[in-house]
This record gives structure tokens, C-alpha cells and sequence, in this order.
């Protein structure tokens, strides 16, 4: 097994606050109630379960949770970014995530990969799924959408040990049981694959998968309804 590393470039944590203001024209501008905006933290921080000491969602149904316990986004995707969003602004948490990593990309990582930092272990579940908090975050309509098409998405750790993590710590593969699921695949097969339901099924199979992957992709299989990725990107603006 390769010797897979990474650094946390920083942290961030961030409780639900409200923003915007009722009774606008533009839904852009309307009252929402978010997580995404977060400061980032010195010193040691205690991860649980769930959570990071310190961070939470609004949204449970669709963030937080067993397989979405920490959001990671990789630093070295902000040169990428540069032209479509302020570059000063691209810093740790600009994507909403709580772990800024250097050194780890969507093409270096598997689902099921087992990474220890601190005290605590980590394991992959799946890739993060860009929505409209993101790009109302930024005010770019489209902001979700293009990070869904580059593939520049993050991903989320489920937390198998709960401990203390801090900036500049190292995160090393322990584990790697699904070598053939980088992010980057599960994400090309999600996203840019729709109609390949022999990809889906594979992918659905994986046993390390998020569930809420593992469901999305069955129902492809089925040719059941699967939820609308528009709502996902576009939120209170869908039926614009």
C-alpha cells in the first residue's frame, strides 16, 4: 500500500446563524438559516462522532450525521478558482469545510480509507456533494453546479475513534480496502455517468459508501426516481 499522507492545512468550525433579510425580490437575498460560514481554530480541537467541538449544521437531514462528520476540500484547488471567485477570499473554510487539507486530492483518496491524525481515526464515506448554500455562500447561481462538473468537490469523513486533532497535523493512511474508488471515480460515476447503471450498481456495492450514496444509486439501478440534483444546487431559486 502506497504511504498516502497529508497535512491540515486548518480548521474551521462554525454553529448555525441567519442570514440575509426577509421580503426580498431576489431570492439570493432572502432569510436562510446556514453552518457554511465558519472561523478557523488554534490549538487542539476535540472531534467526536458527529461533530467537531464547536461546529454544527442547519440542515441535518442532508449534512451532519454518522457519514458526514467532517467535510474536507483540498487547498489546492483554490488556483483553480481564481477568476471565478475572489482569490483573497479563497482561504481555510472558504468551501464551507472543516478540515483545509494540503497534500490529498480527490485522485489520491478512496471511499473507505482509514486515516489516522492526532489522536483520532478517520474514514472516508463519501465525496461531498456541492449545494445551493454553497453558492448563495458566494452568490454564484451556478457555483454548485460548476463544482460538481470539475470534480473539485471534497469529500466527508466518518470518525471511527474520536480524539484531538490541530492545525498542521498529519494525516496518514492506515487502511486502504476499495483501491478501485478514488472520489474523483465515485464522483464521475454520480455525476457524469447518469445512465450507466451497471457503474451505479457496482459503486452502490461498496459497503464503505455513505448510505445515503449507497440509496441514490440504487434507485439508478431501479430506474426509480432519484432526487433532483437541481433542488440540491439551486435550493429556494429551483424554480427560477
Amino acid at each position: 500500500m502506497q504511504h498516502t499522507t497529508g497535512l491540515i492545512w486548518s480548521i474551521q468550525v462554525g454553529l448555525p446563524e441567519q442570514r440575509g433579510h426577509e421580503g426580498p425580490d431576489d431570492p439570493a437575498q432572502k432569510a436562510w438559516t446556514t453552518g457554511i460560514f465558519k472561523h478557523t481554530v488554534s490549538g487542539p480541537v476535540r472531534l467526536y462522532r458527529h461533530h467537531l467541538e464547536g461546529d454544527g449544521q442547519a440542515d441535518l437531514i442532508h449534512h451532519g450525521g454518522l457519514d458526514k462528520a467532517v467535510c474536507a476540500y483540498p487547498s489546492e484547488h483554490w488556483f483553480h478558482w481564481h477568476g471565478t471567485l475572489p482569490p483573497h477570499q479563497l482561504t481555510g473554510g472558504a468551501f464551507g469545510e472543516n478540515f483545509t487539507l494540503q497534500g490529498l486530492t480527490e485522485e489520491d483518496v478512496c471511499i473507505g480509507d482509514v486515516f489516522s491524525v492526532g489522536s483520532a481515526v478517520l474514514q472516508i464515506s463519501q465525496p461531498r456533494q456541492p449545494c445551493w448554500k454553497l453558492a448563495r455562500r458566494w452568490q454564484r447561481k451556478d457555483l454548485a453546479l460548476l463544482v460538481e462538473q470539475t470534480g473539485l468537490t471534497g469529500w466527508y469523513f466518518r470518525v471511527l475513534q474520536e480524539g484531538m486533532v490541530e492545525m498542521n497535523a498529519a494525516l496518514r493512511l492506515m487502511e486502504r480496502p476499495f483501491p478501485e474508488w478514488t472520489i474523483a471515480t465515485a464522483n464521475h460515476i454520480m455525476h457524469h455517468e447518469r445512465d450507466n447503471r451497471t457503474a451505479a450498481e457496482h459503486l452502490s456495492g461498496c459497503p464503505l459508501l455513505s448510505a445515503s450514496w449507497q440509496q441514490t444509486l440504487r434507485q439508478r439501478v431501479k430506474s426509480q426516481n432519484e432526487p433532483d440534483p437541481q433542488r440540491r444546487r439551486l435550493g429556494d431559486q429551483h424554480a427560477e
